[in-house]
């Protein structure tokens, strides 16, 4: 028999009934000792594992090195090489475990114990199934998911992670919004706005300002405020301004007569229109009403 060299190291399976070992996440871990940044603690040390490192193979199972292990937990290991197959030997005062590559089963103390997989040879190291291992040496484990660590407790008593992952590295800042562009009303729209705020003010024969209007110098004071110049008077808007349309939009303007044109308002959408009236000052009415409805002759578009 040989000693055991720095190369040639055990490792196993960390599946425990009593205990949940892998979730979704590790159940998607590496297959080779490489790729899983999985540790092992025994009671409060964790061992350090100067040549080839714990991982998670593609079978869901943990790997671990074992000669750090067996030799924390008191273990004489030995090998020898029989053609193509290793068989490593584990010493101590109470039992002797002999293993062998390739073969599901294992001797420990004469007696065969079945693997739940067969000890195999990965660039020059040897692995063996933890829960045999664990099960022999009589130490219960713990999985602590949140950092990757398997607890072996030799003292019988559980114990807490002696190594901390790191926080993952806070989520980028989300992109500032972006304020929306501000929606500028339409001419009409602002026109119409404009015309809103002054219901009520009263009717002025000739009357062009806010203090009173009449229905010709109503209209006509709010088109001139969006740079738009109308005729002075109704009639003239009517055979002057703008085309004459049918279609009415929210802005045209409206034309009502009794022989000849004598009335001007502004149109709003929904048959409503605004204008100066005499009866109310500057009031919304309908286009179908009785009295205007009969006075109506055509609307002409400015805008």
């Amino acid at each position: 028999m040989k000693s055991f060299s720095s190369r040639l190291i055990c490792s196993c399976a960390l599946l425990c009934a009593a205990v949940p070992m892998f979730t979704a996440h590790s159940a998607q871990a590496a297959s080779t000792p490489t790729d899983s940044p999985v540790k092992v603690q025994v009671n409060d040390e964790l061992l350090k594992f100067p040549e080839v490192q714990p991982y998670i193979d593609d079978k869901g199972i943990m790997q671990v090195p074992l000669r750090v292990l067996s030799e924390k937990l008191g273990y004489q290991v030995s090998w020898e090489k029989q053609e193509d197959q290793i068989e490593v030997t584990l010493v101590n005062k109470q039992q002797s475990i002999l293993l062998i590559t390739e073969q599901k089963q294992a001797l420990v103390n004469s007696k065969k114990i079945s693997l739940e997989s067969s000890p195999t040879v990965y660039q020059g190291n040897t692995y063996v199934p933890l829960r045999f291992i664990t099960e022999t040496f009589g130490s219960p484990i713990e999985w602590n998911e949140a950092n990757q660590i398997a607890i072996v407790d030799v003292d019988g008593k559980s114990h807490k992670p002696a190594w901390i992952a790191p926080p993952p590295p806070p989520a980028p800042a989300p992109a500032p919004k972006v304020a929306a562009a501000a929606v500028v009303p339409s001419v009409s729209e602002q026109i119409i706005q404009a015309a809103n705020s002054y219901m009520g003010v009263r009717y002025v024969w000739g009357g062009t300002t806010p203090s009173g209007f009449d229905c010709s110098g109503f209209v006509r004071f709010l088109y001139q405020a969006k740079g738009i110049d109308l005729p002075r008077t109704s009639a003239e808007m009517h055979s002057e301004a703008g085309t004459k349309v049918s279609d009415l939009k929210a802005g045209d303007l409206v034309f009502f007569a009794s022989k000849t044109v004598n009335h001007v308002g502004i149109y709003l959408g929904n048959d409503q229109f605004i204008s100066a009236t005499t009866s109310r000052g500057v009031a919304v009415d309908s286009l179908s009403s009785a009295y205007w409805s009969a006075r109506y002759v055509g609307a002409r578009r400015v805008l």
